[in-house]
């Protein structure tokens, strides 16, 4: 599963071919969860809050690059890099 952002230890991940709604895979520190690209709600798992708070800032700040990365992935293309929360 490509990486498709990195940022304060956070790694963000996207699944080709996943199911909906659209999401991405964080993980920080041990923990994991499904955040929705539409609001950056947990769908599944947890994290800690800090981390939470900065996931859901950036999945805002980037709405439309993750939604052309969900694109891309649902036809099995190559998903592009996007910038972390500390500018990576």
């Amino acid at each position: 599963m490509p990486i498709i952002s990195t940022f304060f230890g956070i790694i963000v991940r996207m699944y080709f071919d996943d199911h909906p709604p659209p999401h991405i895979h964080v993980e920080y520190q041990g923990r994991e969860a499904l955040i929705a690209l539409a609001d950056g709600t947990v769908l599944k798992g947890s994290l800690p809050t800090r981390a939470l708070v900065l996931v859901h800032q950036w999945c805002l700040d980037h709405r439309s690059e993750l939604a052309r990365n969900w694109t891309k992935a649902q036809a099995l293309q190559p998903l592009s890099r996007i910038p972390g929360a500390d500018n990576d």
